[in-house]
C-alpha cells in the first residue's frame, strides 16, 4: 500500500510538498560510519573525510613537488652566486649561504605548492580553498566539571599547542637515547646564529602550515576512505616520517620517532575532525623544539662544534 493512501484527497500529495534534496559538495564530509569510511575505536570521532581528492592527484602533487622543487633550488643558488659574485659551488661551501639557498626555495616552494593545491581545487568545485582541504574551524568545547562552561577557541587553539609542546619534550628525550652514532645532515644546518634564524622561520611559520595541508589535509582522507580511518592514521604517520629521511640520512631510529609524532598528529586531526587541531600542535611542537635549542645555545650564541 502507498504510504499516501492514508490522506485525505484534498491533501496535496506529501512529495509535492517537499523541496527536492540539496546536493552534497563536492568537499562534504560523511560522518563516520557511512558509505566507504569504516568507524573508528571511538565512536565520537569524527571522520571529515573530505572527497575533493584523488589517488592520481597525489601522484602528480609528488611529481610537481620534487621538480618545481629541484628547480627553484637551483634558481635559488643561481641568483645568490650573481648576489654574492660567487660560484655556485663556492656559495655551497658557506654554511649561511647554503641554508639561505634551502630555506628561500622551501618558502618559494611551499608556496607554489598551494597554489598548485589550489588550481586543482577550482577546477572540480566552488568550495572555499581550505574547509576543501580539511581546514575546518573548531568549535568551541564544553568544559569539564560541575559548571559546563564553554571553553574558547582561543583556549582551545593554546591547548593544542601545549599538547605540541609536551610531545616535543617527550620525542626529544627519547631522540637522545636512540640517537645515532653519526652525524646527520640536519645538523649542517644549525651552526651560526643567521642559519638558525633562517631555519626558525621555515620550521615556525611555513613547515607546519604545508605539512599538516598535504599529509592530513590530502593525503590521510585518501587513505582513510580507501583503508579506513585507522589505517589511515598509522599510514599517514608512517609517510610524516619516511618523507623526512632524507634529511636524517638513514637515521632510521629518529624517523621511527617522527613516524610516531605523524601518527599522533593524524589522530588528532581524525579525532577533532579538523586540520587545524593538528596544525596547532604541530606548532606547539616545532616551536618548543626552536625554544629549547635556543636557551641551550645561550640566546644563539654558544654552537656545538662540527
Amino acid at each position: 500500500m502507498n504510504s499516501f493512501d492514508s490522506q485525505p484527497p484534498s491533501d496535496p500529495p506529501e512529495a509535492e510538498t517537499q523541496s527536492p534534496p540539496r546536493e552534497q559538495p563536492a568537499y562534504a564530509e560523511p560522518v563516520a560510519g557511512s558509505a566507504g569510511v569504516d568507524p573508528p575505536a571511538e565512536s565520537n570521532m569524527p571522520a571529515r573525510v573530505p572527497h575533493l581528492f584523488r589517488w592520481r592527484d597525489l601522484v602528480i602533487l609528488l611529481v610537481f613537488y620534487l621538480v618545481v622543487g629541484a628547480v627553484l633550488f637551483q634558481l635559488a643558488l643561481a641568483a645568490g652566486s650573481a648576489l654574492l659574485r660567487t660560484t655556485p659551488e663556492a656559495l655551497q661551501q658557506s654554511a649561511s649561504a647554503k641554508v639561505a639557498v634551502v630555506a628561500i626555495s622551501q618558502a618559494l616552494l611551499s608556496g607554489a605548492t598551494l597554489a598548485f593545491l589550489y588550481l586543482i581545487v577550482r577546477s572540480r568545485s566552488a568550495a572555499p580553498f581550505w574547509p576543501a582541504l580539511g581546514w575546518h574551524a573548531f568549535p568551541a568545547a564544553p568544559g569539564e566539571g560541575a559548571r559546563k562552561t564553554v571553553v574558547p577557541r582561543a583556549a582551545l587553539a593554546a591547548r593544542y599547542m601545549l599538547t605540541g609542546a609536551g610531545l616535543a619534550i617527550v620525542i626529544q628525550a627519547a631522540s637522545y637515547r636512540l640517537a645515532p652514532d653519526f652525524k646527520v645532515p640536519m645538523e649542517d644546518l644549525f651552526r651560526d646564529r643567521p642559519s638558525v634564524l633562517m631555519m626558525m622561520a621555515l620550521g615556525i611559520l611555513v613547515a607546519p602550515l604545508l605539512e599538516e595541508t598535504i599529509f592530513r589535509g590530502c593525503i590521510y582522507p585518501l587513505i582513510a576512505r580507501t583503508l579506513g580511518i585507522p589505517a589511515g592514521i598509522v599510514l599517514t604517520g608512517a609517510l610524516f616520517g619516511v618523507a623526512h629521511s632524507l634529511q636524517l640520512a638513514g637515521a632510521w631510529r629518529q624517523v621511527a620517532l617522527l613516524s610516531a609524532v605523524g601518527i599522533i598528529l593524524t589522530y588528532i586531526r581524525a579525532r577533532a575532525g579538523t586540520v587545524v587541531a593538528s596544525y596547532f600542535v604541530h606548532l606547539g611542537y616545532n616551536t618548543l623544539l626552536f625554544a629549547v635549542f635556543y636557551f641551550v645555545t645561550g640566546g644563539l650564541r654558544n654552537f656545538p662544534s662540527p
